[in-house]
Formats: C-alpha cells, structure tokens, sequence
C-alpha cells in the first residue's frame, strides 16, 4: 500500500471519528406536552423515545393558573407539542377528573401565538398532536347569511358577484376548529388532531404503541406527516393538516383577529383599531361579531373611563353615518341570534340605550310574527332577555296578535317578554294534543316554572280531562318536570293511575310522583294503588316497581 493510500484511509478514518463526537451531543428534541386529562398519549412518548435523542418538558404546573404564561417566560423550546384533554365544544382542552382544575382555552392559545409571547412553544414546532375530539373538525363555526349577500347587492355588486364575494366571506372566516388550530399553529408543518370523536386516553395508548414498534427511528419531531400513525388512527377520525402560511387567503382575517388579543397593542390602540374595522363593509364587520363582543366585554369600568380610553368609546358611539349603516344592516340579518347580538353590541358601542334595543328585538318578534317564523329558537331569545310585558307599551299590542294566532310560538315568546295574557295561553298549551306547541310550552316553564298552587292545578286538573294519547303522556310529563308539592294536585294525579288503560300513562305518573313529594298522598295507601292497578310490564321493573319501593322504604 503507498503512503498516499494509507494517508487517505487514516485521513478518512480520523474525519469520520472526528464527527462522532458532534452527533453524540447533538442537542435532544424537545417534546412539550400540555395533560389537561388523561396522560395516557404522552406516557406511551415518553417509554418509546430514547432519552439521548428526546426530553420531555410537560408546561401545565397543577395548581398554577397561569402555568401556559409561567412556560412562555421560561422560554422553553418545543419541537413538538402534545396536548391532551377533552376538545368537544371547540372552546377549551378540558377534563372530566375530579381531582384536576386546569384546562387551557382557545382564547388563551390564541393569545400567546398572537401576542409573539411564547416563540419557544409556538413558533419552533415541527408537529403538534392534538388528542381531544373536534381538534380538527371542519365544520364552520359561522356562516355568511343572506344579509350578507343582500348589503352587497345594496353596494352595488351584480347578483352573481354578490353571491362570489359571501361564499369567499364565508370560507375566509369560517372559524372552524381546524381554522383555529392553523391560525394558532401559524407555519407548523404538521399538526394531528381528530375530524369528529377521538379515542380515549386508554384506547389511544395501545394505538400508540402499536405505532411505536414500526416507526422510523427520528421520525417523531422531524416535521414529516407519518402515514403509519394516520393508518392506525385513520378509523378514530385522525386527519393531519400544516399552519396558516402567509400566502393564504385566511392570512388577513388572522392579522385582523389578532389585533384584538395582542398584547403588544395597547388598549387605547384596540379601541382606535376597532373603530377603523367598523367603518369597513357590514358584511366583513358582521364576520368578526365575536371578537367585537369579546372585546367590548374585556374592559373593567373603571379602565373604560380612563381619558383616552372613553374617548375612542366616544369618538365610536358620535359616529352616527357607521351607526345608521350598522343598525340598517343588523335590521336585516337573517338568524334572529345573529341581528340580537349584533343589537346588543350596538348597545355596549353606546349607539342604543338599553330600551331602544329592547324596541329592537321586539320589532324582530313582530316582524318574525307576520312571517308566520317564530319558533323555539325566538321563544329561547325571548327569555333570556325579560321585560317587563305588561308595561312595556312595545310589548302590548302584540299580545293580541298572539292570542289570535293559531301557533303558541309567539305567545311563548311575549311571555318570556313578561305578558301575563301569553303565559296564560302558553300554560294552556301543556294539555294541547299538538306536539309541536308541548313541545314549545315546554322548553319555555323549563325558563319560567309554574308560578304557583294554582296554576300547577289547572294544569293537574286539565290533564285528568285529556283522553288517554300520547298527548297525555307528554303533558304528564311536562308537569313532572316542575317536581309538584301541591297535594290537592298530586292527588288529582294519583286519581288517574287506576283509570289509565296504558301502561305509558301510567308509568308517566308514577315518574311525576317518584320526582314529586309523594309524603302528602299517604304513602301506604298510594303503594297499596299502584300494586293493585299497575299494567304488566313487558320489560321487567321499571319506574312504577321504583316508586313502590320508595313508598314502602319510607
């Protein structure tokens, strides 16, 4: 062999010992991991990723409420995040321990991305894995009404481009889970989440192991989508989706939403920033409502009376050409939800008193009447705002109207309103042999009870007049659900389980009785009833067996 040959191979030999040392102390991944419930996901990481290779840094500190503030200014670096809680309402990671309390909101993630607070725990992922259902449901949150595509014909726009510029509204702010999670996940490669139902902590783990035993060494943290773990969780609903890039139309809304959670913008400047949005086509403004309810909630009296801060409010509330064009636009939105927030909101901007916008919703009631549209949704608006319907002069010459009309729907709705003349109609409805206005009277005494003896007793009295249907079932069990202590119509109830030829009603009353103070009835002599009057059952014990049991036990 020449010297040359043999200073090659030595050369070579010491180059690539020489490199050994470097990818020895190669620094670890850093896997970051947020256990709001169950820590099943991140046990399995942990025993499956050699220590040399990955740390585990877990953010949440129990009992610490700002545990996700307390990691940011650690700055700790995270290659990849793993979150696990509860997801099913798309607002907060949550749990169902009894003996746990954190949880972690959207609005909170939202926050810290938004705000550049916590780059070590946002801006370095390579992969997020979120395992709670929902993660990454498509579903949008909002939609764009025809309100919308009606203020830009108003504008001017051909009907076709109308209907272009609402669908593009809509998709650009949809605000679906996955939307949220792309916008909080800005630029990550790779974030797993779940379409719909995910696996419990306890069924998840084995998956994950089962993962674990064919996965490529590295591949965790390395930002490259594994087909192997979709292939395993593929039939639990898991999907795989990147960040919001730059370049995609949903980048603007992000910018914009941002501005209303950033921390680096002082409230002075949100307020300014606020103003400017409003003054923006109705069509957009209505498609950040929540983030302009949200932040006109954020401000502590005594913080929005601070000089510069009610003077942007002020400079808001004397904009009377953005208010015209704001009411005429809320005026027209189609989901009575939708023009009552929009009203509320114009409320809290200082563009109507509490009374004008109680006038405003009233006039939606009206409106909805003469279109013959008011359902639950209306009668459940309705009571979660009151009034005062017998001196409430907008209030009165609907009632009339309603009692003339052939559905309860309106008449619940004023009675949420407080229309003493409603009420009356809407409790007579109870006893209707129409399902739909049961149905209606009942979702409205769930909000207004049964006031008192007397109207339990009515009620009692024109149930023991209905002819055994399914009707009575019903309104035996709408009354079961004001738990009665009235004796006179407990008694009047009790009357009817040796008459009724259906075990259904029967078994109705003997729900209402079990639910009810049955002490007043006489507990031998009503057990000793039920024995030698109740149907056979088919299917073994059921709620008549349960009542004698409690009435002999007692």
């Amino acid at each position: 062999m020449s010297i040359t040959k043999s200073f090659l191979r030595l050369a070579l030999l010491g180059a690539c010992f020489g490199a050994l040392p470097f990818a020895a102390t190669a620094a670890p991944k850093t896997i970051c991991t947020i256990t709001v419930n169950s820590p099943d996901e991140q046990a399995v990481f942990r025993r499956n990723l050699p220590p040399g290779d990955y740390r585990f840094v877990e953010l949440v500190e129990r009992g610490r409420k700002d545990w996700l503030r307390s990691a940011c200014e650690q700055k700790v670096q995270c290659d990849s995040l793993i979150i696990s809680g509860h997801f099913d309402d798309g607002d907060e990671f949550y749990t169902d321990r009894f003996d746990v309390s954190e949880y972690l909101t959207v609005l909170e993630m939202e926050r810290a991305s938004c705000s550049d607070s916590c780059p070590g725990v946002f801006s370095q992922l390579k992969e997020v894995y979120l395992f709670g259902c929902n993660t990454l449901k498509t579903e949008p949150r909002q939609v764009a009404g025809g309100e919308i595509t009606r203020a830009l014909l108003r504008a001017g726009q051909s009907p076709a481009e109308a209907a272009k510029l609402s669908a593009l509204l809509g998709e650009k702010h949809a605000r679906s889970n996955r939307d949220r999670m792309r916008h909080i996940f800005k630029d990550v490669p790779v974030i797993y989440g779940f379409s719909s139902k995910a696996p419990l902590g306890k069924y998840a783990g084995p998956l994950l192991e089962k993962y674990f035993q064919t996965a490529p060494a590295g591949e965790v943290g390395s930002g490259q989508v594994s087909q192997k773990l979709l292939q395993l969780f593929g039939p639990s609903s898991m999907t795989v989706t990147t960040g919001l890039r730059d370049s995609e139309m949903q980048a603007s809304a992000r910018v914009d939403a941002c501005r209303f959670v950033d921390d680096r913008v002082s409230p002075t400047q949100k307020v300014d920033f606020v103003h400017q949005m409003l003054k923006r086509d109705m069509s957009e403004v209505r498609m950040f409502i929540g983030d302009l309810e949200r932040f006109t909630s954020s401000f502590p009296l005594a913080q929005r009376l601070q000089p510069e801060i009610a003077s942007g409010f002020n400079a808001i509330a004397g904009d009377q050409a953005t208010r015209e064009r704001y009411l005429t636009f809320a005026r027209d939105a189609d989901e009575p939800a939708i023009r009552t927030r929009m009203m509320a909101l114009a409320t809290k901007l200082g563009w109507l008193t509490p009374a004008q916008e109680q006038a405003e919703f009233v006039r939606m009631i009206a409106e909805r009447m003469a279109r013959d549209s008011v359902g639950m949704e209306e009668v459940n608006l309705a009571c979660a705002r009151g009034g005062d319907g017998e001196r409430d002069p907008t209030v009165q010459p609907l009632v009339g109207g309603a009692l003339r009309y052939a559905k309860v729907g309106p008449a619940a709705a004023l009675a949420c309103l407080g229309s003493a003349q409603a009420r009356a109609r809407v409790v007579k409805a109870v006893t209707s042999d129409d399902t739909d206005e049961i149905t209606i009277a009942r979702a409205y005494l769930r909000q207004r009870p049964l006031a008192d003896a007397s109207e339990v007793r009515a009620v009692a009295t024109a149930i023991g007049r209905m002819p055994a249907s399914g009707a009575q079932v019903r309104a035996i069990e709408t009354l079961a659900q004001q738990r009665v202590s009235d004796p006179e119509s407990l008694r009047e109830i009790a009357r009817l389980f040796p008459q009724a030829k259906s075990l259904q009603v029967q078994r109705a009353i003997a729900a209402l009785l079990i639910r009810a103070d049955h002490r007043v009835l006489g507990q031998g002599e009503l057990s000793r009833s039920l024995k030698q009057h109740r149907l056979k059952s088919p299917d073994g014990d059921d709620v008549i067996d349960a009542l004698i049991r409690v009435l002999q036990a007692g």
